[in-house]
């Protein structure tokens, strides 16, 4: 089986940036903030928060540039950087993170949905997440949009695997059941 060399196409600015070029670090702010803003944006649900957090992550980057090894690409490497400080933001306001105690199969009591009639538009869809609870809308960004899976949601939220999934499973309900609600339908 043939193997697949990726290779960063923005390898050469992150190089450039290594030997101390202002202009590259310029470069690959503009190439990255815009995602890295709304990375952060969908984690904190707090504009200015995620403003601080993308200017604290560019900066802790670029000081910490000569640790990137380049076995990943520059954003994925960032966008790591972006996620642990919106976490460390929400932890400070102190993420609540509910007790699993006798929701073991929420999963199974959700209530059956026809996925068909349930239409929604984008808008409401993004209102219900942002009204979520931090531990909840934390967690279902980081598995449904950020792509980490429940292991790895563990791992950077400091929480056991079951708890990531047992938040997802709440936050998945308390969705449908928020975008039931007659503010979410118009």
């Amino acid at each position: 089986m043939e193997t697949l060399e990726y290779t960063d196409v923005n390898a050469h600015v992150v190089a450039r940036c290594k030997e101390g070029d202002r202009k590259a670090q310029y470069e690959l702010y503009k190439l990255y903030s815009k995602s890295m803003f709304n990375v952060s944006m969908r984690i904190t649900n707090d504009y200015t928060e995620a403003e601080d957090v993308l200017q604290e992550s560019f900066l802790s980057a670029f000081r910490e540039l000569h640790t990137f090894k380049g076995d990943s690409t520059f954003g994925s490497w960032l966008k790591r950087i972006v996620i642990n400080k919106s976490i460390t933001k929400v932890r400070s306001r102190r993420l609540q993170v509910v007790p699993m105690e006798d929701h073991q199969d929420i999963a199974e009591e959700a209530p059956d949905y026809d996925q068909e009639e349930m239409e929604y538009k984008v808008e409401s869809i993004k209102k219900a997440i942002q009204s979520l609870p931090d531990g909840y809308r934390v967690v279902l960004t980081l598995y449904l949009l950020e792509g980490y899976d429940h292991g790895e949601i563990a791992d950077i939220l400091s929480i056991s695997e079951a708890t990531s999934k047992s938040q997802y499973s709440r936050a998945r309900k308390k969705l449908l059941t928020l975008m039931q609600e007659q503010s979410f339908l118009s």
